[in-house]
């Protein structure tokens, strides 16, 4: 478990109070109520998602903590999925910046469930110095279908997703997608054309995602007036 035992730690937000992330509310099917754990105030911050390959290179996951530590420092929320891979690089990119930057993780289990287990400390860390979402009550298990349902909840709370080393199957394109859909910005990073983590990553920019060479690029085009570059 990433967070004590006593339920009253986990606030739930159900849709229409005024702590229900509004964006979330340009889903055709938003959820129906949250489960937080953490500084419920920084669902008020613009987030950017930082998504990718739970097979990630050594290079990539490098990249991903380069990305996650410049955006933060921008002023933006780092979000991501608790994965494995880019997931948790991102996390723990921000994080290591120290108190004053903190991520958003949103789960696909309940927020007494830790999945993957191995995340158990990164994931009581962001509880600490972050914020952990889910839709699922306590005592929910993962499941696959519940992986797809949390993307859209990233896709829909970030103003961007930039997608790191990606397969051509990987999940982090449906998150991709579901944001294009939902009018957010989407920024891929390109690599070898022989290397199969890459393969997502073009046919994101094949079709109209941005490429994004640095973190800079992604600065660029949300507009964001904090940039440290």
């Amino acid at each position: 478990m990433h967070i004590p035992e006593d339920p009253k730690t986990i606030q739930k937000i159900q849709r229409g109070s005024k702590k229900y992330p509004p964006r979330l509310n340009d889903l055709p099917d938003p959820p129906s109520c949250l489960y937080i754990y953490g500084n419920i105030r920084l669902l008020n911050l613009p987030m950017v998602a930082i998504v990718g390959s739970r097979k990630a290179s050594l290079e990539g996951l490098k990249v991903a903590r380069l990305f996650a530590r410049t955006l933060s420092r921008a002023g933006l929320l780092v979000v991501s999925g608790l994965a494995k891979g880019i997931d948790g690089a991102a996390h723990t990119g921000a994080l290591s910046l120290g108190s004053d930057h903190q991520t958003a993780a949103v789960c696909g289990t309940g927020l007494d469930v830790t999945y993957p287990k191995e995340h158990t400390a990164l994931a009581y860390a962001i509880g600490n110095h972050g914020i952990l979402i889910s839709e699922y009550p306590t005592g929910t298990g993962p499941k696959p279908s519940h992986f797809p349902q949390r993307n859209r909840i990233i896709a829909a709370l970030s103003l961007g997703v930039v997608v790191i080393e990606a397969t051509e199957r990987s999940g982090s394109l449906i998150t991709a997608r579901l944001a294009a859909e939902l009018g957010r910005e989407v920024f891929a990073l390109p690599g070898p054309i022989y290397n199969p983590l890459f393969g997502g990553c073009h046919q994101l920019i094949q079709q109209g995602a941005k490429l994004a060479r640095n973190p800079g690029d992604v600065l660029e085009e949300l507009i964001i007036a904090k940039n440290p570059l």
